[in-house]
């Protein structure tokens, strides 16, 4: 996400560097950078043309402190120009009602069955609310299907009504069904078209006027682009919409439509799908993305994401372990199972300060764990227990049970042991040797 733009926009930070302080001359070759890397980025010609103007005067007005380089002050600048590019503050969706409605809407394929099971699945795990999904697309046979296999995985029920071709009737049907069953959210899927056209405004206005939703989201494919912004523009001109979702942002995306979306349409964007699962949705937050695209990280998203996987009273006895060094294989999967509930493993990673760039090169699969996962499953609960007991006889027992080698084996328990002597000494205050430690570790 992003990856080509921070690159160009560091590459244009870097015509400062060495200077003593920002002048019209010196400015202009950066500048010059910043706007080819934001068109590279499918943003319009005339935003990045204002984009630039407008950090150019913010620029030349400010006087260079002196803990700070003019390629720093550039980088604060642009910052900042970048969260009011994109809204400024987060936008949060309105849930208040009896029940509270959220009509969401889209062109065909854009993501929006996906997605309303994703916001269905947020709603109902993070904001403790019980949703009913309804299935409002009577256009397309398997959107029906598609919704009811989600509402089973997340565990949320699913208004049908497969033989009522009036998608009016069925949505003011399900919030009555709502009232009644006690739901305090209904997110009603509507039906897409292959491009926005009269009769799918009739529909889509017909239906916002019979159930008066709290929430109106267009979801737009971000890697559509400028056809993105186009689109929610036309179509925020005939309803009104209340804000913008963001789909497949973490696909071959140049980030154009996050960027420029809101100036253009003046509507927030209130989430980004980055990914296939139920939990890869995220509120969309001005501030953290200026970060991740000038490769500062989002150290903020990735706290947020650990402490939903925290456990206090785990984590009380996992420090007693790694104090009295009893830390083993059993613990050292636990933890493994709980990074993998946090989401894509590259994406975490790019959220530390630093090393979205240095992973930008490594191709980080889902599976990573998998090889790591099998070997400590081939061991006997006594090996796990006890890894230094481990010997070559048992070592070769375990590379033949998980299907790896007995160099991976020996490289995982390596691993291990400098992993545990790692954590003892960040435990018992040991700052400075953990940190020799960390730069000794391969891998």
């Amino acid at each position: 996400m992003f990856e080509n733009l921070s690159e160009k926009l560091e590459r244009s930070f870097k015509v400062l560097k060495g200077q003593g302080k920002i002048t019209e001359i010196n400015i202009a070759e950066t500048l010059k950078e910043v706007r080819k890397a934001l068109l590279d980025a499918d943003v319009s010609y005339k935003i990045a043309k204002d984009f630039t103007t407008s950090v150019k005067e913010k620029a030349l007005g400010q006087n260079v402190l002196t803990s700070l380089s003019p390629s720093q002050l550039m980088v604060k600048i642009v910052h900042d120009e970048l969260v009011l590019l994109m809204g400024g503050d987060e936008s949060p969706i309105n849930t208040k009602g009896s029940p509270a409605i959220i009509l969401i809407a889209g062109l065909q394929g854009s993501g929006k069955t996906t997605f309303s099971a994703k916001l269905a699945n947020y709603l109902k795990t993070k904001k403790s609310k019980k949703v009913l999904l309804v299935a409002d697309d009577v256009y397309r046979p398997a959107a029906i299907e598609q919704l009811k296999v989600l509402g089973q995985q997340i565990e949320v029920e699913v208004y049908t009504e497969e033989e009522n071709k009036n998608p009016v009737n069925i949505a003011k049907n399900a919030v009555e069904h709502a009232r009644n069953m006690g739901h305090n959210i209904v997110i009603i899927d509507t039906a897409g078209r292959l491009a926005v056209d009269e009769e799918m405004m009739k529909e889509i206005s017909a239906i916002h006027s019979k159930v008066r939703p709290q929430e109106t989201l267009f979801v737009v494919d971000s890697m559509t682009g400028q056809d993105a912004v186009n689109t929610a523009k036309t179509f925020n001109d005939i309803l009104d919409f209340d804000g913008v979702v963001l789909t497949k942002l973490d696909g071959d995306t140049r980030g154009g439509a996050a960027l420029t979306i809101r100036s253009v349409v003046k509507k927030p964007i209130k989430f980004v799908g980055i990914g296939e699962k139920m939990d890869a949705l995220d509120v969309f937050y001005p501030n953290r993305m200026a970060d991740r695209i000038l490769g500062m990280g989002d150290i903020v998203s990735f706290v947020e994401k650990a402490q939903e996987q925290y456990d206090e009273e785990e984590s009380r006895k996992l420090q007693k372990k790694i104090a009295k060094n009893t830390f083993d294989f059993n613990d050292f999967i636990k933890q493994i199972a709980q990074i993998k509930k946090m989401g894509n493993v590259k994406d975490l990673m790019g959220m530390i300060p630093g090393m979205g760039k240095m992973m930008k090169n490594v191709d980080i699969n889902d599976d990573a764990f998998k090889g790591i996962e099998a070997i400590i499953q081939s061991m006997t609960p006594f090996e796990r227990e006890n890894p230094k007991l481990i010997n070559g006889t048992r070592r070769k027992r375990i590379s033949d049970g998980s299907g790896t080698t007995v160099q991976d084996v020996n490289r995982l328990i390596k691993q291990f042991e400098e992993t545990r002597k790692m954590m003892r000494m960040m435990t018992t205050g040991g700052g400075k040797q953990a940190l020799r430690a960390m730069k000794n570790m391969k891998n």
